[in-house]
């Protein structure tokens, strides 16, 4: 039996950077469940730290789905400037504001995430996530897209669905909460672009560090 292919397996060998990782925040800076879900629109094809330079600015001004629902185009697209896409990023969130209203009626299910705009399986299991709702899939950013492959999770794609179907497939589902935001965070300070091998808790069952000299 391929050990790559073994669930129970995986998730032995995984253990160092669930273990390393366990519930560390993610880098966005939000204070609520609002702030996440908004700063996690606003972060897709930008970086997370600026989306935490702009909030502090943007959450002063709308402090809740309450008062986004309330502003106009001019007045939000006016804390977004710096934001790639914010024309558009601004319309979903006013769109998202009008049908929500209240920070009370946000539903953390996949199916009423994924039903707004801006929000796709890797951002709805963000929020999820970070609200302790459990999993119904894992984590997928640009970090496990290239992580994954590296390590023998997954073949080489770079569609994040796909990477994720994958994933799920391999890994037990009583990690699914965590392993992605590990995943991640690996790649974020460790498997970097130009990955830090030696350093890695997990390169005793990496593909990747097979190949190269850890000496």
């Amino acid at each position: 039996m391929d050990l790559f292919n073994n669930h129970e397996d995986w998730s032995v060998k995984l253990e160092p950077i669930l273990v390393k990782y366990k519930m560390r925040k993610h880098p966005l800076n939000y204070n609520n469940i609002y702030q996440l879900m908004v700063m996690v629109i606003l972060s897709a094809q930008d970086s997370d730290a600026n989306i935490n330079k702009i909030a502090p600015t943007l959450f002063e001004k709308f402090p809740n789905i309450n008062s986004l629902a309330q502003a106009n185009y001019e007045s939000l697209t006016t804390y977004l400037s710096t934001v790639k896409n914010f024309k558009t990023k601004a319309i979903w969130l006013l769109e998202i504001a009008q049908i929500i209203k209240n920070d009370e009626d946000i539903q953390l299910s996949m199916e009423a995430l994924t039903a707004l705009k801006g929000i796709g399986r890797k951002s709805a299991n963000v929020i999820m996530r970070e609200a302790k709702v459990a999993s119904v899939g894992i984590i997928t950013d640009l970090h496990v897209i290239r992580v994954s492959p590296r390590i023998g999770l997954t073949p080489e794609l770079k569609d994040g669905n796909r990477i994720e179907k994958e994933l799920m497939k391999v890994l037990p589902k009583t990690i699914w909460n965590e392993i992605g935001m590990a995943i991640s965070f690996l790649g974020r300070e460790i498997c970097r672009p130009k990955p830090k091998c030696t350093e890695c808790p997990i390169n005793f069952c990496c593909k990747y560090s097979e190949k190269i000299d850890l000496k």
